[in-house]
């Protein structure tokens, strides 16, 4: 099974000049844990924000929400991976740099996105049919 197999297409992103407030209330209405962070520019880099990111920096810098942009606390440039790539090695990567979520790419452009609960998820999926055919 390949990574555009289980990956989700409609990916939330937001500007690298928006606000730690504005990405909490993206992510709020949204359902969703992350954000990608689109690129500044052709040869920029997507970058990742999450709700660790924001609250190490609303703990640690006593920040003002509305002072922080999204590109000063954002992984960048974000782990990315081919939607063509097996999904055992999106697993591994995963677990070897203790990440989450990946960017999925296709041609350099942002296809999805996919997470441990994607692969979790088709991993179990895949034992339950091996399962039933026994």
């Amino acid at each position: 099974m390949l990574v555009k197999d289980i990956m989700v297409r409609e990916v939330v992103t937001i500007s690298p000049f928006a606000t730690i407030r504005e990405a909490m209330k993206a992510m709020k209405q949204r359902g969703v844990k992350s954000l990608v962070v689109a690129k500044r520019h052709e040869h920029d880099a997507f970058g990742i924000i999450t709700y660790t990111n924001i609250l190490k920096t609303i703990v640690a810098e006593e920040g003002d929400i509305d002072l922080i942009n999204v590109y000063d606390i954002c992984a960048k440039p974000a782990i990315s991976i081919s939607r063509e790539v097996e999904i055992k090695h999106a697993a591994r990567m995963m677990v070897n740099l203790g990440i989450r979520r990946l960017i999925v790419t296709a041609t350099n452009e942002l296809a999805g996105i996919v997470t441990m609960d994607d692969i979790v998820g088709a991993i179990l999926e895949m034992a339950d049919g091996e399962s039933l055919m026994s």
